[in-house]
């Protein structure tokens, strides 16, 4: 049996867990002597009561790891390790990081640049366009999006990454082969064709349930740079969280909301204890310090257009267009010969870049 088979098959074995498995690697320094072992040795590591240790001596009653691994192929899934390269690394370091992830997708390396946007299923139409238009801000700067493809935000705020060209993450809270909600396989099939990754710590075959979503959500807390929640009412999963955010030391946003509306009562609590108050992305960036694109589009004033090869070509027309001083809108248009509407979406995305600056009366200069 190879160490992946014996990972995998204690993966799959019920009411153990990640912590409790990674004690018991850090006792037996490898699956293999886990699985072999007896039920006295095992009895003496720490939270491996007499029902635990019986379960791990029988495991072959209650795991086919083979087959498990048959299943992923088939279904042109990839498994990884916290070894392996795409493993995210922020999520490494978690006390209680998964063993592995079955992925649905390809994970890349900008995918570490990762904002998490959760919140309620019962989404209002002001949690709706909150959640459209920070996504897509924070995807088109170059964040990856992650979150957890339940209704409400988590669908919208993987739909507005995908409608920015970014990327996105779901992480699911049951395996693979029973994706929920079963409304959104095509969102996930979407996601896995080239624009990000479905990935799952669970057993292909797990149902979600109770227990399943906070332990999903944890990983999305673990994985991300920060965590920002657009509408929650005062009973929501979502402050579970952003509970785990801020144990792993990671930045908690919050859009506000009406203070009669219970729908952002969540939210609203969290901005009073503490989280920071989000109207745009810009709020999230200029906190963190940091924009993904960064490396791209740092470039000097005086650079033409086509030294611009990161930015698309109406981006790069109109950046070229700003030249050394202030320009007006009438001005670009003029110089550019686009449209009125397509110079201000193309400064509002080069301002999401931090690649120029609004001035008052409509006038932009280059950062």
């Amino acid at each position: 049996m190879t160490s992946l088979e014996a990972l995998v098959a204690l993966n799959l074995l019920p009411k153990i867990g990640p912590v409790r498995i990674r004690r018991l690697l850090e006792r037996f320094d490898s699956a293999e002597a886990v699985l072999v072992a007896t039920k006295d040795r095992l009895m003496q590591v720490d939270g491996i009561g007499p029902e635990t240790a019986g379960i791990l001596v029988k495991w072959q009653d209650h795991a086919d790891p083979l087959q498990e691994l048959e299943e992923v192929k088939q279904r042109g899934l990839s498994l990884i390790t916290p070894e392996d390269p795409a493993f995210p690394p922020a999520l490494r370091q978690a006390y209680d990081a998964p063993l592995f992830l079955y992925v649905w997708g390809k994970l890349e390396e900008r995918d570490r640049h990762a904002i998490g946007v959760v919140g309620t299923r019962r989404i209002t139409h002001y949690g709706r366009e909150a959640t459209k238009k920070l996504a897509y801000q924070l995807s088109h700067a170059g964040f990856t999006i992650i979150s957890g493809l339940a209704r409400g935000v988590d669908t919208v705020a993987h739909e507005a990454a995908l409608a920015a060209g970014g990327r996105t993450v779901a992480v699911l809270g049951s395996g693979l082969a029973k994706l929920f909600p079963a409304e959104n396989l095509a969102l996930a099939e979407k996601i896995a064709s080239g624009n990000g990754a479905v990935v799952s710590e669970f057993p292909l075959h797990t149902a979600p349930d109770k227990q399943t979503f906070p332990q999903r959500n944890r990983i999305v807390a673990a994985w991300s740079q920060a965590l920002l929640v657009t509408e929650c009412p005062a009973w929501s999963g979502s402050l579970i969280t952003a509970n785990l955010a801020s144990d792993y030391g990671r930045p908690v946003y919050a859009v506000p909301g009406p203070i009669n509306a219970p729908t952002s009562t969540g939210c609203n609590k969290l901005i009073r204890d503490g989280a920071t108050l989000v109207m745009d992305a810009g709020d999230i960036i200029d906190d963190l310090g940091e924009l993904p694109f960064a490396r791209q589009t740092t470039l000097p004033l005086e650079t033409e257009s086509k030294a611009i090869p990161e930015l698309p070509s109406e981006e790069a027309t109109v950046f070229s267009a700003l030249g050394e001083g202030e320009s007006g809108v009438d001005r670009l248009i003029e110089r550019t010969g686009l449209s009125a509407s397509t110079v201000s979406a193309t400064l509002m995305k080069l301002e999401m870049r931090r690649l120029v600056r609004a001035l008052p009366g409509f006038r932009y200069v280059k950062r």
